[in-house]
């Protein structure tokens, strides 16, 4: 689903535009709720359920002065900070039905950012230019991030969601990110149906896949309130694709199976050079008493043949960290991803990852432990990449202070390179929740690159500063 909106307008002028748009579609829908809410009230005598307010342990509580707003959509995860250390979408329906619902929301943040850089990598000279000289960067403001969302209750069990960039580092222009069908009940008056669906969830559209956990914790774009620190990990397994999933809801425990097209836009032509993907993941998440949860996953992904497969570099919205280790020829969107790993798997690749995550009073742990093999379309053997990373927060202040902090490695082989390379990455920080919509954010970064060669931009390649991030999400 890569809808775009194009035109010569200015980049402020289409937000404006979307903007506007989304508050009249908003205006009216509201508008026509009230106008037949006196007639459906007549036909109907029966009380209508009581939206949720969705309670969270790890999120701060409302206030008078910042009350949360209400659910009215089923199988929800709370856009704000009633989403923290949420993963799939809640099997239990949360919120009773009572008809066709409509729900706008958006996110939007923004960073300061006081990083430096540096390399030993030897000059390398093309046109005049040494490319592997590191552009000046000093502090200042990042550009904002902005997502809308959309989400729609079509029937009992039954909703659509459809999430949307507004404003991104690597698309100046609105772009659709994804949209799909999930399905927790069966929309037919149907004994068996509704047995099956009692342990069944169905998602069908063009939707973020569900390969591993950390997914589910990242910075998206404009929605940045998961994550407890700013930057997201340095492979960034994520990505949009077209297919379906299924999965198997047993107590505490799950399992999915997945299968979609592969890349993350449709595509019929040459077919010889495509094949679907195929996924699978196991979990286990328990509340063993009030102070005490536990939650283990693995998640397993295939692709035979791609022209495209973007596992890895599936990320539209860019990284956080601006023209850290870029050349002087860098631009803001071409260079979008800028301190992040890439391995390069496009043509083939095979990858699992365990996520273990254990929330303890007010401590929380987080971990992945991952490994891939792939290639691109040039290459006639795989590359192997190792993958860890082990995060610690503790809240406090009735969840409105956190500190964080995340250890972060990544260690394989580049096309191109023939000895193993390896980056590490540390943050420390931590975060305060101004209400349950507003969180503001800080940490320190440093990132090191080894065993690159010396005529690789990389060699000897480091950058280390502070990072300020604001978020307003709901």
């Amino acid at each position: 689903m890569n809808a775009r909106v194009t035109g010569n307008q200015p980049a402020a002028v289409r937000l404006a535009h979307a903007a506007a748009l989304t508050a009249w579609i908003a205006l009216s829908v509201a508008a026509s709720n009230a106008g037949g809410a006196g007639s459906a009230a007549a036909q109907d005598q029966v009380a209508a359920p009581t939206p949720t307010t969705q309670e969270n342990p790890s999120a701060p509580p409302a206030t008078d002065r910042a009350r949360a707003r209400l659910i009215e959509i089923s199988n929800f995860r709370a856009h704000d900070a009633r989403g923290l250390n949420q993963f799939e979408a809640p099997k239990a329906e949360g919120v009773p039905y009572d008809g066709f619902k409509l729900s706008w929301g958006a996110a939007f943040t923004q960073q300061f950012q006081n990083l430096e850089h540096s390399n030993n990598a030897a000059p390398v000279i093309v046109s005049g230019t040494n490319v592997n000289q590191l552009i000046d960067i000093g502090s200042g403001f990042n550009n904002a991030d902005a997502n809308l969302y959309l989400d729609a209750q079509l029937a009992r069990g039954t909703r659509v969601a459809l999430t949307s960039y507004l404003s991104s580092r690597h698309h100046n222009e609105t772009w659709v990110k994804d949209g799909y069908l999930l399905i927790d009940a069966s929309p037919w008056e149907e004994k068996a149906m509704d047995n099956l669906f009692r342990y069944l969830t169905v998602k069908v559209g063009h939707f973020e896949i569900n390969y591993g956990d950390m997914h589910f914790r990242r910075s998206d774009n404009g929605q940045t309130m998961f994550n407890p620190l700013i930057g997201n990990l340095l492979m960034d397994a994520f990505t949009t694709e077209i297919g379906g999933e299924a999965y198997v809801h047993a107590k505490d425990a799950f399992g999915m199976v997945s299968v979609t097209g592969g890349e993350v836009r449709g595509q019929v032509l040459k077919p010889e050079q495509r094949s679907p993907s195929y996924m699978g993941k196991l979990g286990y998440d328990r509340q063993f008493s009030p102070r005490l949860r536990a939650r283990l996953t693995g998640s397993a992904y295939h692709t035979d043949k791609s022209i495209n497969n973007t596992l890895y570099t599936g990320s539209r919205a860019g990284s956080r960290y601006y023209y850290v280790v870029e050349n002087v020829n860098a631009t803001e969107s071409s260079q979008a991803w800028s301190g992040d790993v890439r391995p390069g798997f496009s043509n083939k690749v095979t990858a699992w990852v365990i996520n273990p995550f254990v929330k303890f009073e007010a401590f929380e742990f987080f971990g992945n432990i991952g490994q891939a093999d792939g290639r691109a379309a040039a290459e006639t053997s795989n590359r192997h990449w190792d993958h860890y990373a082990a995060e610690g927060v503790y809240r406090f202040l009735k969840n409105q202070l956190y500190l964080a902090g995340r250890y972060n490695v990544a260690k394989g082989k580049l096309q191109g390179i023939p000895n193993d390379v390896t980056v590490d990455r540390t943050e420390g920080g931590g975060g305060w929740f101004l209400t349950p919509n507003m969180e503001a954010k800080i940490e320190y970064v440093k990132q090191n690159y080894k065993d690159f060669p010396a005529n690789d931009i990389h060699s000897g390649a480091k950058f280390n500063g502070v990072m300020v991030e604001g978020v307003v999400s709901f």
